[in-house]
């Protein structure tokens, strides 16, 4: 009978790059960079390395539809590589398939890579997934367009006026800017007041220009193992371990029915449950120190974090204007500063986020952006539409 992967996966190391306008910089040096601090990071010679998994999305702007690239670039020793993608869970699903290939025995030590270079396809936003048929709801909308929906439904579902949503959300983008100021990582960082935000050009109604989480290019990796070999390699270190990790697809029931609100996400709830399960979490909003969730506009992560159980239904708003999820709130989200200030490279986020929460588990950030008492950190992706879309949550933890 199955029984998930909690415990069963720890991490050896990680690596991240920069993320932002990298010019100077290939899909393949920002692989480099990303992993030269991961292979440092696990304390392993590249030999040791079993098996490798590439996330990329947008495939012929980057390294093309392969994995080979991922081999070449690095010089892996003749070993397994594959590359996969989902959508903006395309690092997730890499950094599964690598935790899968150690927790089923097939091989000791594998590597996860995700990056991308969407600066260099000239687009100021993402480009049109065409992934859905016509008839789908929300196929053929704008992304902005698609997730600002989520506001008016929200206030419809559950009577919250539209100028609450708005002072909510725009402490959402201000928080993520405050974090994002304090990280060397991160691509914007610049503080920007709650009344900037809410004087900015509209986008959507309700969102304006800084609800909107811009492109990156940028890499993130890591190296995992199982707990006993980590243990062996690194004595005296806490260990990290992958508690759960479960994606989702929409079935096509949230659009082609009328059981759907529009004011939440059915993926993640289903997700997390499975996760919560899967972990052996009872009570998220005590038991998950932090997250970092898939913040791609401001009024998703508001939403999102009901979908999770961090706030319970109706309740986000008094959670997030009551400062639960500030930095030095109960339950910090998006300490690196999330998809809006970190950056959002698709086929790297997933695994940015899992590192924001592995270098906060080992307490190696500064202190006035390391989470107290951290003990299990969760991560959430969404690619699509509130509509239809794929939902990766990941929780991670010390031992």
């Amino acid at each position: 009978m199955a029984s998930g992967i909690r415990d069963k996966v720890a991490i050896l190391g990680m690596g991240c790059t920069r993320f932002g306008e990298r010019w100077e910089s290939s899909a393949q040096n920002l692989m480099v960079e990303a992993f030269q601090e991961c292979l440092a990071d696990a304390g392993i010679e590249k030999k040791e390395i079993q098996a490798a998994y590439l996330g990329t999305h947008f495939d012929e702007v980057n390294v093309s539809k392969a994995a080979t690239p991922l081999s070449l670039t690095l010089r892996l020793p003749f070993i397994p590589v594959t590359r996969v993608e989902n959508f903006c869970a395309t690092a997730t699903e890499a950094f599964r398939a690598a935790c899968y290939s150690v927790a089923s025995g097939a091989y000791d030590i594998v590597l996860a890579l995700g990056v991308e270079k969407l600066k260099d396809t000239g687009y100021g936003g993402l480009p049109d997934i065409n992934s859905v048929d016509s008839y789908m709801v929300g196929s053929n909308t704008t992304a902005p367009g698609g997730f600002a929906q989520l506001a008016t439904a929200y206030s419809r579902v559950w009577g919250l006026p539209m100028d609450k949503i708005k002072d909510a959300i725009a402490h959402v983008s201000a928080k993520s800017h405050a974090n994002g100021v304090l990280n060397p990582k991160a691509h914007l960082r610049k503080a920007i007041s709650e009344e900037q935000i809410k004087a900015a050009p509209m986008i959507a109604y309700p969102l304006g220009l800084f609800d909107c989480c811009g492109v990156s290019d940028g890499a993130a990796c890591a190296i995992v193992t199982t707990p006993e070999i980590a243990k062996s390699l690194k004595p005296n270190q806490d260990l990290i371990k992958v508690k759960a990790i479960q994606v989702i697809g929409s079935s096509g029931e949230e659009a082609g029915y009328n059981t759907w609100d529009g004011a939440h996400f059915a993926t993640a709830r289903v997700c997390s449950a499975k996760v919560y399960e899967e972990a052996g979490i009872k009570d998220p909003r005590t038991e998950i120190s932090m997250s970092e969730v898939h913040d791609c506009f401001s009024i998703t992560e508001f939403v999102t974090m009901e979908d999770l159980g961090l706030s319970p239904k109706g309740g986000a708003y008094d959670d997030i204007m009551g400062g639960r999820f500030d930095l030095n709130g109960e339950s910090p989200c998006q300490v690196d500063g999330g998809l809006k200030c970190f950056g959002h490279p698709i086929g790297a986020s997933g695994l940015r986020m899992i590192y924001a929460m592995y270098e906060q588990l080992l307490e190696r950030v500064p202190e006035e952006r390391q989470v107290k008492n951290a003990r299990m950190g969760l991560t959430h992706n969404l690619g699509g539409l509130p509509s239809w879309n794929v939902c990766a949550v990941s929780v991670v933890g010390r031992d």
